[in-house]
């Protein structure tokens, strides 16, 4: 009304994030820039100032007079994303929006430059799988259509290197201390094994979290696909998830990428992974 957009959240926002922030629309001719908005502090009520934020609660600005003129520039369902520059930080450190999980495509396609160079036994499938937050769509369609015998989702976890971080309930997990191996119901134990060892083998820094019953990743539709597929998980440390400043390390892309390389190349047709 009056211009103002409401929205909701695709995937899992945490609103205290998206107040005052920009943001990019897909609109009915282009891009549509915009703000989201909230009472300002100077007029909120006592009560108001202690209570979370609430998506519902906010809308967006894209400086429309009228309920008319915004509808001729955005429609009913039109998507966007935060407006949030890319910064290098100090000791090999990037900042991003939408770290989570563009920077595990990018991992599997440096996985792929480096496997070109000295072709593996195995045959590899890469898939930068669609709608992971909300329905593993993506996964689950991939999954079935290539029907493989191993597979491996890359992602990001979190990382617990900060203050108030719950080191007991997410683990001891550092950026710049490599990757981060799932352990759990969704994760085959002979994958999670060779991974492990070859890291020790090739001398890769890496930790292992525990996921005793869903990973939160496409592993927990992949591994269930037609008649089961080992499935392990591979996550890059990463700080302020779902925030427009996502942050990582990029030695543990480096590793990341060493160790998927690694993996793929001790696959052959004799590899058992059924648990033993």
């Amino acid at each position: 009304d009056d211009g103002f957009l409401s929205f909701a959240g695709i995937g899992g926002w945490d609103p205290q994030v998206l107040v005052g922030q920009r943001v990019c629309l897909i609109g009915r001719t282009g891009e549509v820039s915009g703000v989201i908005g909230r009472k300002p502090i100077h007029s909120l009520e006592e009560d108001e100032r202690k209570k979370a934020s609430q998506i519902k609660e906010l809308w967006i600005d894209i400086g429309a007079k009228n309920r008319d003129e915004a509808a001729e520039r955005v429609s009913v369902g039109s998507v966007g994303v935060l407006e949030a520059p890319i910064r290098d930080l100090p000791n090999g450190r990037l900042v991003a929006r939408g770290i989570d999980d563009r920077i595990g495509a990018f991992v599997v396609l440096e996985a792929l430059r480096l496997l070109a160079q000295e072709r593996p036994e195995a045959t590899v499938a890469a898939v930068a799988t669609c709608q992971e937050e909300i329905t593993m769509a993506g996964a689950k369609t991939s999954a079935f259509s290539f029907d493989p015998q191993v597979a491996l989702a890359v992602d990001v976890t979190v990382a617990t290197d900060h203050p108030s971080a719950d080191k007991k309930q997410y683990g001891d997990v550092k950026l710049g201390e490599g990757p981060v191996l799932s352990r759990g119901a969704a994760n085959s134990p002979v994958v999670h094994t060779m991974l492990k060892e070859i890291a020790e083998q090739e001398q890769i820094p890496y930790s292992v979290d525990i996921s005793p019953r869903r990973t939160g990743t496409d592993a927990d539709v992949i591994h269930v696909s037609r008649g089961g597929v080992a499935t392990g998980v591979v996550s890059i440390p990463c700080r302020y998830l779902h925030s427009p400043n996502e942050m990582i390390a990029l030695e543990d892309v480096e590793h990341t990428v060493k160790l998927i390389a690694s993996f793929v190349r001790v696959l052959s047709a004799e590899t058992d992974f059924i648990p033993r």
